[in-house]
């Protein structure tokens, strides 16, 4: 498999990864903000899907057509990490595949050493390749969707892509209470040396 191949082939799933977070939850749960800042499950399959839009399309002179209100030039802080009651799931959802074939259709035309420029950049930074670009998305794609692992496991507990994960140690809730017990412990007694 060649380096493109690769960097493409984590994208996809770093994308697959962030929307089954969604799965068999409701709209008050892909919604809720879970921390301070507002971080929620739908906000950042939003962002998500705007940023490839930007990097993946405008990047290299391939344009979506969409029209993203939240990245208007008045739009609010933030816009593109949550979603307004009057957005639907399906929109968002809608997006999110939308996005995902424009940036293939780029990914697909294009080599790891063409040209874009990326004009929300420092000037000295702008100057980019498809590499370097799928490179920065995929680490972008994975942070959030390390996020979005945290977020769903404090709405309902699921941790990892679900029971079958086999990155996920299979506990029973007591073994996992006792295990985050223990954890606790050792930071308490670290704390006080």
């Amino acid at each position: 498999m060649d380096e493109k191949t690769t960097l493409h082939r984590y994208l996809r799933l770093r994308r697959a990864d962030l929307l089954g977070k969604l799965d068999g939850l409701g709209e008050y749960d892909i919604r809720r903000p879970l921390v301070p800042t507002g971080t929620n499950l739908l906000g950042l399959v939003k962002h998500v899907a705007s940023v490839e839009l930007g990097y993946l399309g405008d990047v290299f002179g391939r344009p979506s057509g969409l029209d993203l209100p939240w990245f208007a030039a008045d739009a609010e802080p933030d816009a593109d990490l949550w979603v307004t009651a009057d957005e639907t799931r399906e929109q968002v959802v809608e997006l999110h595949r939308f996005s995902a074939a424009h940036a293939d259709a780029t990914i697909d035309a294009l080599a790891l050493d063409a040209r874009g420029e990326v004009p929300w950049w420092p000037p000295e930074r702008r100057a980019v390749t498809l590499h370097q670009i799928l490179v920065h998305l995929c680490v972008e794609a994975a942070r959030h969707a390390g996020q979005a692992d945290i977020l769903r496991e404090l709405v309902d507990g699921t941790a990892g892509d679900g029971p079958d994960d086999p990155n996920v140690t299979r506990r029973s809730a007591e073994q996992w209470a006792d295990h985050r017990a223990r954890i606790e412990a050792a930071a308490r007694q670290a704390a006080r040396r």
